[in-house]
């Protein structure tokens, strides 16, 4: 589905990645691990076609990613991005318009799950509750590929069960996840693959039960030792 081959990303004098490759299947829930500052986000932000590698090569189902990948790949990003005066249904309203993939039927079943009430307006939001909003409104795409950047951060421990199991439910055949996080031991029981970045380089990566077996660790484990 996705790949990535030597892909760096340079801004002015800071490589915010460097030497990256990765390949991305169908059907799978992938993991990319590491502390803040890693890479995590501007790898999500180049594949999500949001900002431009610097070199290398970057490839959805065979074809650069441009316009025509924007409608395929859903992407999460960690910032609050939804106008203050708009209520969760004006914030439907606003993804209907723009992707034809969006399930208003689907996105209103979300926000039931998620105890969102849709006349809120984002203003009056805590940080759990946009957390959440933003889960819902992305999940509601029909997209191929989605990519959730820290997911769980600023909610609750009864709603990250909630968010793990919705997340489950989404996964198909022909639909990966790619789940950004420093929360691993919440990601390790439904992913299966483990990318681990550091530094801007994937310094280790795998399937995650292979992973657990060459290494008799944990992925929790394993994190604790790569970054430790």
């Amino acid at each position: 589905m996705l790949e990535c081959v030597n892909l760096k990303k340079k801004y002015m004098t800071t490589t915010a990645v460097e030497d990256i490759s990765a390949t991305i299947e169908e059907g799978r829930i992938y993991a990319l691990l590491g502390p803040n500052g890693s890479g995590k986000t501007t790898l999500m932000k180049m594949i999500a076609g949001l900002t431009k590698p610097t070199s290398g090569t970057l490839l959805f189902e065979g074809r650069e990613i441009g316009v025509e990948s924007k409608k395929h790949i859903a992407y999460m990003p960690t910032e609050s991005y939804f106008y203050s005066y708009m209520s969760c249904r004006d914030i439907g309203k606003y993804y209907q318009d723009f992707f034809e993939d969006f399930s208003t039927e689907r996105y209103e079943r979300l926000l039931e799950e998620m105890e969102l009430d849709p006349l809120q307006k984002a203003s009056k939001m805590s940080s759990g509750m946009m957390a959440k909003l933003k889960i819902a409104v992305t999940l509601s795409r029909d997209s191929r590929l989605v990519m959730l950047d820290e997911p769980l951060n600023g909610i609750d421990i009864i709603a990250r069960d909630r968010i793990i199991n919705t997340i489950t439910a989404s996964t198909g055949d022909n639909r990966s996840f790619i789940l950004s996080s420093h929360l691993v031991d919440e990601l390790e029981k439904i992913i299966d693959y483990a990318i681990f970045v550091k530094n801007g380089r994937v310094i280790r990566q795998g399937d995650a039960k292979a992973l657990r077996d060459e290494t008799g660790m944990s992925i929790v484990e394993l994190y604790k030792s790569i970054y430790a």
